[in-house]
């Protein structure tokens, strides 16, 4: 499913547990998030949190932001079981 949050097109690619919701995702998103290529959502005591992720070609690249890691902050600094969700940011070349 593809959604258009801040005139940025996303993918879902993770929607665990029926986790997305595009009226709190819009209510939540800031243009901060606009120059990640994922974000990721997750929820904490029945709130929203939002991180960005890059690909390691990404010009804003850093380690603690590569997607490639996302599982293990899923792990690591989410709640064990919580619902969460993927969004992957369509790029032009994939349109």
């Amino acid at each position: 499913m593809k959604v258009t949050i801040n005139e940025n097109d996303y993918v879902i690619e993770r929607n665990i547990k029926d986790a997305f919701n595009l009226e709190e995702v819009k209510a939540k998103f800031t243009d901060y998030f606009d120059d990640f290529d994922y974000i990721l959502g997750d929820y904490a005591y029945g709130k929203l949190r939002l991180k960005g992720f890059n690909n390691k070609n990404h010009k804003n690249f850093k380690l603690y932001n590569d997607i490639a890691k996302v599982d293990d902050y899923i792990k690591n600094n989410c709640a064990y079981g919580c619902r969460y969700f993927l969004l992957a940011k369509v790029t032009t070349c994939n349109k």
